[in-house]
Order: structure tokens, then C-alpha cells, then sequence
């Protein structure tokens, strides 16, 4: 049984449950999804101050506590550019927006969770380096937002409700995250092939603007 107004955005009808558009500015969405992200890219530096009081009480000098933490120092530098460029995106997108729906809720909330279980791999990251498992955990959690990302601009291009009339999605936006998501998708099959490769794989994703070029270039 669904309650009305138990879900925002789901009408009943008849036996069925049906997705309508709430004509309502998407800030609190938007505020909301920006907290979270600001949470989950401060937990990013955490285990950084952690290991200072033990390296600390181990004799290390402060020189030592960076040099002996790289792979930390790494991880974290490595994640903050890359949920910074997330963000970028969806922030950007969703300036094209100008309601929301049940199917973009769920979709950002998928984004979110990506963006929440970051910090996990990126601990691992310190941990275990350039293990197999660490590297694909890594890259698949990154690929999971990009293609979340894919699904809000499905949402919203399926919908006109949801698109701003006087600013709509622009055609290039979404064909970006699609090969995003395919070069995503090729660098974690080719971390998890050659692990020694690992992490330089992600390099694949300066290929998005080329590849793009190519695509409307030849496109009918």
C-alpha cells in the first residue's frame, strides 16, 4: 500500500503508482546534495590527522609523517579532484532544472551514495596501493556516479516538466557524461586486466573531449 504524499512526486492511480514533475524550484535538493558532498570531501582528510598524533608519540619527525604517508597523501589528493569534478557537473547541470520527480530523486540519490562511499575506497587506496580489488573498487565507485549523472540528464531530457524553459540542458551535455562513463567503463576493465596499470588508467578520461569531437564530427 502507498500512502499519497508519503513519496514526493508519486500519484496513485488506479493499481498503479505514476511519476509526476512537483513544479517546485529544486534549491533544497540542491542545498541538500551539496551538504552531503561537503561531508563526504571533509572525511576525505580525516585519516590524514589521524596518523599525526601516533607518528608523533613513534618519534617521526614532521618531515617524515608526509614522507612516510604518500600513499595516503595520494588517495586523498586523488579523490578530491575527483569528486570536486563531480560535483562540478552535477552542479552545473542541475542550473538546467527546474522541478523535480520521483525518477530525478532517485537517480540523485544514487549520485549521492556514490559520492558518500568515496571515502571508503580512498582509505583502502592508502592502505593496499595498487591491489586489484582496491583499484576496481576505486574506479567502479567513480563509474557509478558517472552513470547516476547519465540518469538525471535521461530524467529530465524525458520529461519537459522537469527542464527549464528558458535554459534547457544543453544537447552536449549528455553525449560528455555518456563518454565518460564508457572510458570509466574501459579503465576499469583494464586495471582489473593489467594491474600494474591501476590508477593511470583514469588518464583515459582526457580522451572525453577528443572523443567527442570525433563523434559529432561523423555523427548523421
Amino acid at each position: 500500500m502507498v500512502l499519497p504524499g508519503l513519496l514526493p512526486g508519486l500519484g496513485v492511480v488506479g493499481d498503479r503508482v505514476g511519476t509526476v514533475a512537483i513544479p517546485r524550484d529544486p534549491d533544497r535538493l540542491v542545498f541538500f546534495t551539496d551538504a552531503v558532498v561537503a561531508i563526504a570531501i571533509t572525511l576525505l582528510v580525516l585519516p590524514l590527522v589521524d596518523v599525526v598524533p601516533p607518528a608523533a608519540r613513534n618519534g617521526l619527525s614532521a618531515v617524515e609523517v608526509v614522507t612516510e604517508h604518500q600513499p595516503e597523501i595520494f588517495g586523498f589528493l586523488l579523490s578530491f579532484a575527483v569528486i570536486s569534478r563531480l560535483w562540478l557537473v552535477h552542479h552545473d547541470f542541475f542550473r538546467h532544472v527546474r522541478a523535480y520527480s520521483t525518477p530525478l530523486i532517485l537517480c540523485n540519490v544514487g549520485w549521492l551514495l556514490a559520492i558518500i562511499i568515496l571515502p571508503f575506497p580512498t582509505e583502502m587506496v592508502g592502505v593496499y596501493g595498487g591491489d586489484r580489488f582496491t583499484a576496481g573498487f576505486y574506479i567502479g565507485t567513480i563509474l557509478m556516479a558517472v552513470l547516476f549523472q547519465a540518469g538525471l540528464e535521461l530524467v529530465v531530457r524525458a520529461d519537459p516538466d522537469l527542464a527549464s524553459t528558458t535554459d534547457p540542458p544543453p544537447p552536449e551535455s549528455l553525449p560528455g557524461t555518456v563518454t565518460a562513463a564508457a572510458l570509466l567503463a574501459l579503465a576499469l576493465v583494464l586495471a582489473l586486466a593489467i594491474p600494474v596499470l591501476n590508477y593511470w588508467t583514469l588518464l583515459l578520461l582526457f580522451l572525453s573531449s577528443p572523443v567527442e569531437k570525433l563523434w559529432y564530427r561523423h555523427r548523421p
